[in-house]
């Protein structure tokens, strides 16, 4: 067809010799086409599985049928992450980013070429023929980054509203007292954040092989040698922390061919380990037929779960998937087949067979619901496949032709490969998607590399390639290095691996050991687990309790083996089998019952409270404000930590920005420069809406999307969405009544947020298709606090009545209920919010209320510490976070006082006094409403205060943290709990009767 056009446009004189036409592939309409039609009927609420062509020439919508709201299937191709029309407007630092891209995705442009044509005679059908229904599903466009699929549709679900979005506003420029600035969230960090100091150095005594930062305890490393030993560190200590020589574990339960291999030649390495997404298991990948499988539980907590007799020959991949929501082990090996395993009972579930070559590795990624696996052999070819027995997807060849890795960046959206040719040279790329081909090859590499160079990705923004005795950093969006270091004693091709944030970077040295780099967070992170480290808890010596392994330094004292169980079923009851309350076991004796509390001895870490009543004692800073006063309800962080955003009694935001200067290089909130107050050249303030509301008796609620563009507020009217550069409402929604309370971003996906309301319920809310998909109820009074658990897939609310719910995020049907237990011999006040939110572990649980702390465990939903107002912090709590990395507590109290506890045993370290941050003979009056937390800087937090103004306080540079511990008894001490004016008080550890267990429905 496109030959024949083009015959008859150059047929026509007036275009002779004006026209050169490009070289267009004979799919190329056909894809046109499918990509209209995608295109099109993403607009749809009920998208026809097979749409006619001519659907291309009008604006249209696919009725129901017969008049019903059908719901579109789940595996419908056409369903995408599309906005509706007249939603948010297309800015490139959307909090909904993917929805404004067109691209067709996930392999769409890899299918082989051989396979049907989607478009057949007749009317352009979208539907693919039976052979290729999975494989359709290949070509839905991205969610959003950091997204899985979120399953709305359960039994319990409430499909309530719809409503239409006014037609966005155009962009207008902000300007600022200091001129015209900017903002470009997607592009906050610099080459300075790269890791480039060398902070540690790990004697492994064989050559590494293989290296994985634990996915929630970023400072412990796991390492695989060349002679098939493995072991776990400790970077903070430099301790480690387990070791496990190579054996087999029962060579008579292995093949022939393994047995006569291992005769032959016993010497075995380690080609790949890695941590589960959880970080409770580990896999090992070795260079003769096995994969060992270990459970992990802290320190030297490494137990033998499973071992696989895996492939004929070496085993050279292997990675943790979670088809199904069961997590599995996928392996690739020289017998040129792929193979995926059950975790939990080692069970075959899948084989891939296809290449023609051993298989060098492998690569599992999902869109939405669509799983796949990218596999990479040394003869250059890259395919793909689904979850089924379909055969490859792709078949597509790799530059270089012979070793190459795959990975995508850690929002899942940009795929990157590095491979090095039998000659030595060296390829990294970033691969186009939507037509299968490379997208950009980064340049830098030595002619001929010494070895197959080994690549990371970080921070959805750096990639990194041991090369040339050196480290090479690239920005992904710029080809050429960006920068070089040479770190001393490094081989020719280093191996390197960065943990989850980006903040420390292991590489491999030719000494067999490790050097570790940091940049300034990972500096602070070392520092902090240091200090938790010191914190750490030890049961008494001499109390007849249950032996409990101690927990490693740096390791989440919560994630603790206290088993090896093997029948777990699913995600959330594995992670909750692996969870031990060690300090609640501590309080247990041998028949199980508590002990008394007269005989309750615990050595802990006892702080010596610090007592500070001058401003010269730290560093506070009032932020500038030249706006009417009313109280500060609320008072967020940016996520980048360079700007503070309150919301005052009156509606109002306000935000202020740090500047970056030659005094603040980093241009984050300090205490020692002072920022600006923001406001847009039209003078128009962020406002809520206040609609027949009286906002100074409304419960204010605020959320802040990912990347600091856009923040969802509401002080008694309807929710409102802000463009955080013009300060406009780009759309309202949620008309009162009831009125939205509390607000929470679902972590893995912007487009859904929990809705905290006012009479009680919790509305889980699609921004992108603007419906509550389900209303979640379970609380007597207005909901006060909402928190997410990416590890425990929960959603836990807190209300006005004193009660915690835990909701599974998956089907949104509630699991247990607990109510807050008064403190000892006092009355729980009838009126009070409860706040929540989780530790980094995402699994213990800070519960705030006027009349406690408390800290739970979110997988049992039992207390785990508790401490009341008394002594020289007797005042109620008026609020009350975690720092940045969950090492402390800041509360606020209502007599002006501010507490820095320790967040391990709720232990107060330090106490500010009102004078602090008000000056002596201050109005008594004045006190902190609400306290937040810096996001990267542990021991900044800022203060929102009754009389409308906000205080930054940092401790003095000299001191560098808040508090300091008593020496005598190398820090530690016994003490007797209850009579410990400051001490924490331990919950029980037997379950009580106030736990409401819900089963499934």
């Amino acid at each position: 067809m496109l030959l024949e056009l083009k015959k008859l446009i150059e047929a026509n004189p007036l275009f002779r010799e004006k026209l050169i036409f490009p070289t267009l592939k004979a799919s190329r309409l056909r894809t046109l086409i499918n990509q209209s039609l995608n295109w099109q009927h993403q607009l749809c609420k009920n998208p026809r599985s097979n749409p006619d062509i001519k659907t291309l020439f009008v604006d249209h919508s696919c009725g129901p049928p017969n008049g019903a709201r059908a719901q579109p299937p789940p595996n419908n191709p056409l369903v995408g992450a599309l906005p509706k029309a007249g939603g948010f407007p297309p800015l490139t630092h959307n909090p909904f980013p993917p929805a404004a891209s067109p691209a067709v995705t996930a392999l769409a442009g890899w299918m082989n070429p051989a396979a049907p044509n989607v478009v057949g005679a007749g009317p352009a059908a979208l539907g693919a023929p039976p052979n290729l229904g999975a494989a359709a599903l290949l070509k839905r466009p991205r969610t959003p980054p950091n997204s899985s699929t979120v399953d709305y549709q359960s039994g319990d679900s409430e499909h309530i509203m719809k409503r239409s979005r006014p037609v966005s506003q155009a962009m207008e420029e902000v300007s600022y007292p200091g001129g015209p600035v900017t903002m470009h969230p997607s592009n906050m960090y610099s080459s300075e954040d790269l890791p480039k100091t060398p902070v540690r150095t790990l004697n492994q005594g064989s050559c590494v092989m293989s290296m994985d930062f634990h996915p929630v305890q970023q400072t412990i490393l796991l390492v695989g040698t060349n002679v098939g030993d493995i072991a776990i560190w400790d970077v903070a200590s430099k301790e480690r922390l387990a070791f496990k020589p190579f054996k087999v574990w029962d060579i008579g339960a292995c093949s022939a061919a393994m047995q006569n291999a291992m005769m032959k030649e016993p010497a075995v390495s380690v080609n790949r380990c890695m941590w589960s997404p959880d970080g409770n298991w580990l896999g090992v990948a070795f260079s003769k037929h096995v994969v060992h499988i270990y459970s992990y539980g802290g320190l030297s907590d490494l137990r033998e779960h499973l071992e696989i007799d895996a492939h004929s020959g070496g085993v050279n991949d292997l990675a943790f998937s979670h088809p199904n929501k069961q997590l599995c082990i996928i392996t690739c090996g020289d017998d040129k087949t792929i193979k995926v395993w059950d975790a939990l009972n080692g069970r075959r579930q899948y084989t891939f067979e296809g290449h023609e070559a051993p298989v060098y590795s492998v690569c599992p990624h999902q869109k939405e619901n669509i799983q796949f696996i990218f596999s990479t052999a040394i003869d250059g070819k890259i395919k793909a496949w689904l979850y089924d027995h379909m055969g490859s997807r792709v078949d597509y060849d790799a530059p270089g032709h012979w070793c190459t890795t795959m990975a995508y960046s850690a929002d899942g959206t940009r795929l990157f490969s590095c491979g090095t040719s039998k000659e030595g040279e060296s390829f990294l790329v970033e691969w186009n998607e939507s037509e299968g081909n490379i997208k950009r090859t980064y340049s830098g590499f030595r002619k001929r590399s010494l070895g197959v160079v080994q690549f990371d990705t970080t921070r959805n923004r750096f990639l990194a390639a041991g090369d040339e005795f050196h480290i090479k950093f690239w920005d992904m969006d710029n080809v050429n290095v960006l920068t070089t270091i040479e770190a001393e004693g490094l081989p020719a091709s280093p191996r390197l691996r960065f943990n989850k944030d980006g903040s420390l970077l292991a590489v491999t040295t030719n000494d067999n050991g490790i050097k570790v780099l940091a940049n300034a967070d990972g500096m602070r992170l070392l520092r902090a687990y240091e200090n938790r480290s010191e914190n750490r808890m030890f049961e008494s010596s001499g109390a007849a309790v249950e032996p409990v392994a101690s927990k490693p330094l740096g390791v989440n004292p919560m994630v603790t083996s206290t088993a090896a169980q093997s029948g777990v079923t699913d995600r959330v009851s594995t992670a909750a089998s692996m969870v031990g309350m060690a300090s609640a076991e501590s309080n247990r004796t041998l028949d199980g019952k508590p002990k008394m509390e007269d005989t309750m001895v615990e050595k802990v870490k006892v702080w010596k409270l610090s007592d500070i009543t001058d401003a010269s004692q730290c560093r506070t800073l009032k932020l500038p404000d030249n706006l009417p006063a009313s109280k500060v309800l609320r008072l967020i962080y940016t996520n980048a930590g360079v700007a503070l955003l309150a919301l005052s009694s009156n509606a109002v935001h306000k935000l202020w920005k740090w500047q970056r200067s030659d005094r603040n290089a980093s241009g984050k909130a300090t205490a020692s420069l002072s920022p600006q107050l923001w406001q847009p050249s039209s003078g128009i303030l962020m406002t809520n809406d206040i609609t027949d509301t009286n906002p100074e008796e409304a419960v204010p609620c605020i959320a802040l999307s990912k990347n600091d563009s856009y923040v969802m507020s509401a002080s008694g009217g309807k929710v409102s969405l802000f463009n955080m550069m013009t300060f406009k409402v780009m759309t309202t929604f949620m008309q009162p009544p009831p009125a939205a309370t509390f607000l929470a971003f679902h972590p893995q996906d912007n487009n859904i947020i929990a809705i905290g309301m006012e009479d009680s319920t919790i509305h889980i809310y699609n921004v992108r298709v603007d419906e509550v998909k389900s209303k979640l109820k379970g609380h007597q009074k207005r909901i006060s606090g909402l928190a997410f658990s990416n590890t425990l897939n929960v959603l836990v609310s807190s209300g006005a009545d004193a009660q915690i719910c835990i909701w599974a995020t998956d089907v949104w049907e509630k699991r247990r209920t607990k109510s807050l237990q008064p403190p000892a011999g006092r009355p729980l006040p009838t009126t009070g919010d409860t706040r929540v939110q989780f530790n980094n572990d995402q699994i213990r649980l800070l519960v705030v209320h006027e009349s406690q702390l408390a800290i739970y465990d979110a997988s049992k939903l039992e207390r785990i510490r508790q401490w009341v107002p008394r002594d020289s912090l007797p005042a109620s709590i008026s609020n009350a976070t975690y720092s940045c990395d969950s090492q402390l507590v800041y509360a606020s109290f209502c007599d002006g006082a501010v507490g820095v506890f320790d967040a391990e045993s709720l232990q107060p370290c330090c106490r500010l006094a009102p004078s602090v941050y008000l000056g002596l003979g201050s109005n008594s009056s004045v006190y902190p409403l609400v306290v937040a937390a810096h996001p990267s800087e542990p021991n900044q937090f800022a203060l929102g205060l009754t009389d409308g103004t906000v205080q930054v306080v940092e401790p003095l540079e000299s001191e560098g943290r808040w508090g300091s511990a008593s020496t005598s008894d190398n820090g530690m001490i016994k003490s007797i709990l209850p009579s410990m004016g400051s001490s924490s008080q331990v919950a029980e550890s037997t379950p009580r009767n106030d736990v409401k267990l819900e089963a499934p429905k």
